[in-house]
């Protein structure tokens, strides 16, 4: 098996997420995805649900941190790298943070809503967070998105 670079390692994950955000989009759903990843295999897969649950709540990155949990058979996610299309909100930095997840991967950053400006300490303080990845391929997807809605 080649080694690879963690750069390469990241947009590969990434690639999973936007194909999530695509199945959203497809959805009628805002086009944010997630994985989740574990000892360098997917755990978890999930993509934003709050049209089709009626739940606010049903954003990418808690279906994902929820099906990781329920996997793993416990509620932290301490060995695991959270890859997510957008800058997760204050609701998801939070879980984020209570998941106590290692390593946090993002696209597009939000700069309305998104946890950096609002609430930069929610994290947990062993999280490493990297920005920036597939960034112009993951803001593409939302602006396409709302294109369409205005």
């Amino acid at each position: 098996m080649p080694i690879t670079s963690q750069q390469q390692t990241d947009e590969h994950f990434m690639r999973m997420a936007l194909q999530e955000a695509n199945q959203a989009l497809a959805e009628g759903e805002i086009p944010i995805g997630a994985v989740v990843v574990a000892r360098g295999r997917i755990i978890a897969r999930a993509h934003n649900l709050t049209e089709t649950l009626h739940d606010v709540t049903a954003h990418a990155e808690m279906q994902a941190i929820t099906a990781a949990a329920n996997l793993l058979g416990g509620k932290y996610l301490t060995d695991c790298t959270l890859y997510v299309t957008v800058e997760p909100c204050v609701m998801c930095a939070g879980a984020i943070g209570w998941a106590q997840i290692k390593r946090v991967v993002y696209g597009a950053p939000d700069e309305k809503r998104g946890y950096a400006r609002l609430a930069p300490h929610a994290f947990h303080p062993k999280c490493n967070v990297l920005t920036g990845v597939l960034e112009a391929e993951c803001r593409d997807i939302m602006q396409q998105f709302f294109r369409t809605k205005r």
